[in-house]
């Protein structure tokens, strides 16, 4: 599961965690399975899977009962490095991974919506997985005001966990509008749909914390295998 630019292993059991509550796979006062039993089930050493454990139970979506087990404490608003990513596999809401293609600092596309002072952007292309299953194809424009460069390699596969540990930048906000458009002919052969293929298009616009429009996207997601989901509470 651990591969260049992921998060450390015992946040992605967490973060999977987190899109599984939210998704109703694990359901409120739920017991969970034994330590050891979840561990092998995840493939995961059993230190690793308590040191998730014990994440999900500070940020209140984990009761621990001695003598009894783990439960699931649902709740809403709760603390995720992907709380804004709103794609999830039809079954689950899956771990969301992701493979950089290509960066680089280009003049804004004057196709993107207003964002950001600078007349040049950072222009990543990813290609979008969860739980290893091809999702999405996105193209992803961050102010160049914000860093001189990036590169491939120091990017995590959560750009927003990203932009809070690397550059001091928190996005607070972020504002979707979903329509349809042509896959874009850079889309990778494994992607399961040809360029040119007419797919819903999620295109957003992220704010940080004063408030100010930071980050403009696009994602073309296969509706075969993934959904758009926002949940109101």
């Amino acid at each position: 599961m651990t591969q260049l630019g992921a998060l450390p292993l015992h946040m992605q059991i967490t973060e999977l965690m987190i899109r599984d509550i939210a998704a109703g796979r694990l359901v409120d006062g739920e017991r969970l399975a034994p330590e050891r039993e979840m561990a092998v089930n995840y493939g995961i050493a059993v230190g690793t899977l308590r040191k998730a454990l014990a994440s999900l139970q500070e940020k209140g979506l984990l009761e621990r009962v001695q003598g009894s087990g783990n439960y699931i404490r649902a709740k809403a608003d709760t603390d995720s490095v992907y709380a804004f990513l709103r794609l999830e596999l039809a079954e689950s809401g899956g771990l969301p991974q992701a493979r950089v293609l290509s960066v680089d600092r280009l003049p804004k596309d004057p196709a993107l919506p207003d964002f950001g002072p600078h007349p040049e952007g950072h222009r990543i292309r990813r290609l979008r997985f969860l739980s290893g299953t091809v999702a999405a194809v996105e193209e992803i424009w961050l102010d160049a005001s914000h860093a001189e460069r990036l590169s491939a390699k120091e990017l995590s596969e959560s750009l927003y966990y990203f932009y809070a540990t690397h550059l001091n930048l928190r996005i607070a906000r972020a504002e979707d509008r979903v329509g349809q458009g042509p896959l874009p002919d850079w889309a990778p052969q494994e992607f399961p749909h040809a360029p040119g293929t007419p797919l819903p298009l999620i295109t957003r616009v992220s704010h940080g914390h004063e408030g100010t429009p930071v980050e403009a996207s696009w994602t073309w997601y296969d509706p075969e295998r993934v959904r758009y989901t926002v949940r109101l509470r």
